[in-house]
């Protein structure tokens, strides 16, 4: 690992990096990349979680060109000094903010959406000119193969480097001292990785997740709401960290709710969601037995069968939970939805303020009041009002998370930001010099101080 960052960081040294057409160089070489390696990609996320084509054009590689090409499309505009208006106590001077890459960046990505969460960061890292090392999930094994078969096939390893392997790797990696640390994971991981990030004073962005909230109001379209919150919680088996988590309804729409989201739950998969081909599955054994266990003495209205076989969980509807429920007591990254009713708004308020702050908010309403509530007195990372997940298809909107469901953000212009410095410079011209800041002092310098500096 020490001998990948010393490489990595004499490359960096010498420059290269920063000149824009290098970045927009590497940046259309990797779409060109991504593209005629579809196939692969798609063979190996079928393997690793039973993604169907579609899906995983749709949330993962048309995601991750579309960020390429904003990226290729804005970089010069972003790349270029920012003209500061310089005070006149500063005269004669001129001021700007120049953006510079931090250098060596380390990209740690999950199992979940692997390529997503791998090849985004990573494309902002090298439009901001840095160097970067990535290390995907070792649970997601054919896709993090095909990333560094992919990876190595177009870059240099002193320019990007791929390791593969379990979480001593990470350790291993996380001995060593970066520029920038990026991870995308459990809040677990991410209190290891910024203890060890602090230890070298590197700064993070910390993409973490939560238990995202989904409100349903007594003003909603019911039917169109139970098809987008199935539609969050079918998408990769519920296994997005801004699925949502749990469903807060209120009471007076309660059962026109679970007919229509069994309805769309079984115009989505069928009379058999466990057969359904294009319903992707858990992870592995260990997420599955984890799953079952919270379905354990719950009553489910809809769904709550599972196959072991193929490691999918039916799109299962939660009723009769309560806040002590074992259920609301981690994130589920699952398709399973628990359900609680409420009566009045402030109730609302008072139970998500209650606890940590999630990464993801989900409100449905035709109340303008109700939204406005929703979006001024509630704390989340981002979030939609009537839809779930799809704010993170809009690349002018920075994605991230706030307290414990993370820190930091990107995407689009954010992304680029993430793994920028933006560098001070003032320079000063030699024709003029006052000498009110000089010593010995005068009363008189005072007096043009007091009326410059205020």
């Amino acid at each position: 690992m020490k001998t990948i960052v010393e490489k990595q960081r004499q490359y960096f040294l010498t420059h290269v990096t920063r000149d824009v057409k290098f970045r927009l160089a590497a940046l259309k070489k990797l779409k060109k990349t991504i593209i005629e390696w579809e196939p692969k990609i798609c063979e190996a996320l079928m393997a690793d979680l039973g993604k169907c084509r579609t899906e995983t054009y749709m949330t993962e590689i048309g995601m991750v060109l579309a960020g390429l090409s904003d990226n290729i499309k804005h970089l010069r505009r972003w790349s270029r000094p920012k003209k500061v208006l310089a005070p006149l106590a500063q005269f004669p001077s001129t001021c700007r903010v120049q953006p510079e890459p931090y250098g060596v960046s380390l990209i740690l990505s999950p199992w979940n959406y692997p390529i997503l969460l791998c090849l985004d960061p990573l494309a902002a890292a090298l439009a901001a000119g840095n160097c970067a090392v990535v290390k995907p999930s070792s649970m997601s094994p054919a896709t993090s193969q095909v990333i560094a078969d992919m990876l190595s096939s177009i870059f240099e390893p002193e320019y990007v480097t791929t390791v593969l392997g379990g979480r001593d790797k990470i350790g291993a990696l996380l001995e060593e001292k970066f520029d920038y640390v990026f991870f995308t994971g459990s809040p677990v991981v991410g209190h290891v990785v910024m203890e060890a990030a602090a230890r070298n004073l590197t700064p993070v962005t910390l993409e973490l997740g939560g238990k995202s909230p989904c409100i349903v109001d007594e003003t909603a379209n019911i039917p169109v709401a139970a098809r987008r919150i199935a539609f969050g919680k079918i998408l990769n088996a519920g296994q997005t960290c801004v699925a949502p988590d749990y469903l807060f309804i209120h009471s007076s729409r309660k059962q026109e709710f679970v007919e229509a989201y069994r309805a769309e739950v079984k115009r989505m998969l069928g009379e058999e969601p466990l057969k359904d081909e294009t319903f992707t599955h858990i992870i592995n054994e260990r997420h599955f037995k984890r799953l079952q266990g919270l379905l354990e003495g719950e009553n489910a209205l809809v769904g709550g069968k599972s196959d072991p076989a193929s490691l999918r969980i039916e799109p299962t509807l939660l009723d009769g939970v309560t806040p002590e429920s074992p259920c609301m007591q981690e994130e589920i990254f699952g398709p399973i939805l628990p359900m609680m009713t409420w009566d009045k708004w402030e109730d609302v308020e008072r139970f998500v303020l209650s606890r940590p702050r999630p990464l993801a908010s989900y409100l449905f309403t035709t109340s303008s009041a109700n939204e406005k509530r929703f979006v001024n007195n509630l704390s989340f990372g981002g979030g939609c009002v009537n839809d779930t997940i799809i704010h993170l298809a809009v690349h002018g909107l920075p994605f991230g998370g706030v307290g414990e469901s993370g820190m930091g953000a990107y995407h689009g212009k954010a992304g680029f930001d993430t793994f920028t410095h933006y560098k001070s410079v003032l320079t000063k011209a030699n024709w003029l010099d006052l000498p009110m800041r000089y010593h010995p002092y005068s009363s008189f310098a005072e007096k043009l101080l007091r009326i410059f500096l205020r």
